[in-house]
């Protein structure tokens, strides 16, 4: 961009106006149902966008452009969040078709003391001793 004069700036403004067309917020709903390309592709226009609007708020530009860079900004945020969750999404199922353990940032974080906690099978697993106490009461049991 020409930033010398205010006629060079008016002018080269002008040329670059379609990529400060009015933006509505993306939905993320919409998002999740492109593929990857097309996320990768809108990633680098909203990226290129920013630091167009980002030159125009040094050489101070309009205030509909300053406004915009916090939307642009969300923008590419939900963008990068829907690719990272579809990421994760396919790591889980292929690790879940293949029977792996999963990688520890695909587990449940819950709380450090409940991942330390015994599993519902381990805690109703019984001794020796407690099975043949078991077996001794089921025979009474009967008995009466």
């Amino acid at each position: 961009l020409r930033i010398a004069t205010s006629t060079h700036r008016e002018v080269d403004e002008s040329r670059h106006a379609s990529s400060f067309a009015v933006m509505a917020r993306i939905k993320i709903q919409e998002l999740r149902k492109t593929s990857r390309e097309d996320l990768e592709k809108k990633l680098v226009e909203l990226k290129k966008e920013l630091s167009m609007l980002r030159v125009a708020k040094v050489t101070g530009g309009n205030p509909n452009k300053l406004s915009k860079i916090r939307v642009v900004r969300k923008s590419i945020a939900r963008v990068l969040t829907v690719m990272n969750q579809a990421r994760k999404q396919n790591a889980r199922e292929f690790f879940a078709k293949n029977g792996k353990k999963l990688p520890l940032d695909l587990r449940p974080k819950l709380t450090r003391a409940m991942r330390r906690r015994l599993t519902k099978k381990q805690e109703n697993k019984l001794s020796e001793r407690q099975q043949k106490k078991m077996v001794k009461l089921a025979k009474f049991a009967v008995r009466a």
